[in-house]
């Protein structure tokens, strides 16, 4: 093996194996897990030079999650190749793999060639491009081993680049869950009509182990029996299920009864009402009512019992739909409204502006002949003076959800910020959660204090965010390592409520 000037050197500690493989890795993948470097098992693991110079541009960006991981890499890296010499050889992890970092001598000195450095300059000539770079340093090592050398990334288009130059490249996938086919948000339990019967006298029952097999703690079933008739149903462990409990109608201070309309809202109401649960997840189209249900039953719960919650939190990250507007002006309040505007509009449904009133404080009727008499008297009367509005007192009505959060008792939080908080005895609601990385949503989750409750809420299908995709993404990452824990539940909505056309257009478009 040849040393050409800071390339792999003679006493390179990379293994040669047939069941070793050799794994390049792209600067996004460091930025996506920093940890990423000890998740190649018993593998040789590559970092191209060009990848430092990357962090380097990248570890000055301040109050961005870029740039901590970017700093954080370089810690790790620092700590893991603490001279030249290693830098060179290469170390080995804790895992049982190698850690090296390559200087591709050919991009050094142009006078050198090979084969597969002939068709990179042929295909991608301009070398001046960090990824082409990245590419080149891959196929370096490919030429310098026999094992199978994979450059990994997280940017498809450099995956296909690379696949075009004869080079395996694939995902990151250490995060990603399993794919699993599409399925529905519960589970049908056939029981007879007795058992049925015995389930709604007593609220529970024991399925038994063999129609408990597959289900996970807290997981939502249906109990039908083979007359038609059907009771929903939540699995608590040991075969057997209970009965939910949800009230009627929950209702925000002040304003109107909302209730389920489906059995998965039934579902969705039952865990955000039940004390026992910390964490849910909800996924569900637009539509479904993710955001209107879990607001109500957050302020449900501050009046119906005062001392649970001193509050409801709500947060979603800042992710644009389509090309970006620039900076917002204003405070920290008025720069997230667009943001959270969703939120007002179910505060607004949830709490109105002109409510109903209640029937003791209905006005009185006024007979016609009163009307007419007060009508009559008011046009005799003479003219008041005009009193000018163009003062401070011209400003609009306060909305009756307005008070609420200028009392606190609804918060707008900004995920840029919750860093290092500690949130206790908060309803905190992460909408759009399909957007956040699983490390960003690890970051929200572990601010949760005792006697607080979280629930991240989205759609998987929506995702606008570059580098996370549906199995990638922090709720649906979240869901599947929290499902089956005691503090946890997961519901699906699929059925639209909004309007017969958001339904059709959900499910066609």
């Amino acid at each position: 093996m040849e040393n050409l000037s800071g390339a792999i050197a003679p006493k390179s500690r990379l293994k040669v194996s047939a069941k070793v493989k050799t794994f390049v890795l792209d600067t996004n993948v460091l930025l996506h897990d920093p940890h990423s470097i000890y998740k190649f098992e018993e593998n040789n693991l590559a970092i191209p030079v060009e990848v430092l110079e990357e962090l380097d541009s990248i570890k000055s960006e301040q109050n961005t999650e870029r740039g901590r991981n970017a700093r954080r890499v370089h810690r790790i890296l620092q700590e893991l190749l603490p001279d030249s010499r290693s830098m060179h050889e290469g170390v080995e992890l804790p895992n049982g793999g190698t850690l090296s970092i390559i200087i591709n001598p050919y991009l050094t000195d142009v006078s050198r060639t090979s084969p597969a450095m002939t068709r990179l300059r042929a295909i991608l000539p301009d070398l001046s491009k960090k990824d082409n770079r990245i590419i080149a340093s891959a196929l370096f090592v490919q030429e310098q081993y026999t094992p199978p050398v994979i450059l990994v990334t997280k940017d498809v288009n450099v995956q296909l680049k690379a696949r075009a130059l004869g080079l395996e490249s694939e995902d990151y996938l250490n995060d990603k869950v399993p794919e699993t086919p599409e399925e529905m948000g519960y589970r049908d339990i056939p029981v007879t009509v007795y058992e049925l019967q015995r389930f709604c006298s007593e609220g529970e029952f024991d399925i038994g182990k063999d129609s408990a097999e597959g289900l996970y703690l807290n997981e939502y079933v249906l109990l039908r029996s083979d007359e038609g008739k059907t009771m929903p149903a939540r699995y608590h462990g040991e075969g057997v299920v209970r009965r939910l409990h949800i009230p009627e109608f929950v209702k925000a201070p002040g304003g109107i009864a909302i209730r389920a309309r489906n059995l998965e809202q039934q579902f969705f109401m039952d865990a955000l009402l039940d004390d026992s649960i910390s964490l849910i997840t909800c996924f569900g189209k637009a539509g479904t009512g993710k955001t209107l249900i879990s607001t109500a039953c957050a302020l449900h719960q501050t009046q119906d019992d005062p001392s649970r919650y001193d509050g409801v939190s709500i947060s979603r990250p800042v992710i644009a739909l389509g090309k970006d507007i620039g900076f917002l002006p204003g405070s920290l309040d008025e720069k997230m409204k667009p943001w959270l505007q969703p939120y007002f509009d179910a505060l607004e449904v949830l709490i109105p502006s002109k409510a109903p009133k209640e029937p003791q404080f209905a006005a009185k009727k006024v007979s016609k002949k009163k009307h007419k008499k007060h009508h009559e008297s008011a046009l005799s009367a003479p003219p008041q003076p005009t009193v000018s509005h163009s003062g401070p007192s011209s400003a609009p009505p306060m909305k009756p959800y307005e008070r609420l959060i200028r009392s606190g008792l609804v918060e707008v939080e900004a995920l840029c910020f919750i860093r290092g908080r500690s949130i206790a005895r908060r309803f905190f609601i992460l909408d759009e959660a399909q957007q956040l990385t699983p490390h960003e949503v690890k970051t929200v989750i572990t601010r949760i204090s005792e006697g607080s409750k979280i629930v991240l809420i989205g759609d998987p299908a929506q995702i606008d965010n570059p580098y996370v995709d549906s199995r990638s993404n922090g709720l649906v990452y979240c869901h599947n390592r929290m499902k089956g824990h005691a503090l946890s539940a997961h519901v699906k909505l699929s059925k639209g409520e909004r309007s017969k056309l958001a339904e059709l257009a959900a499910d066609l478009l």
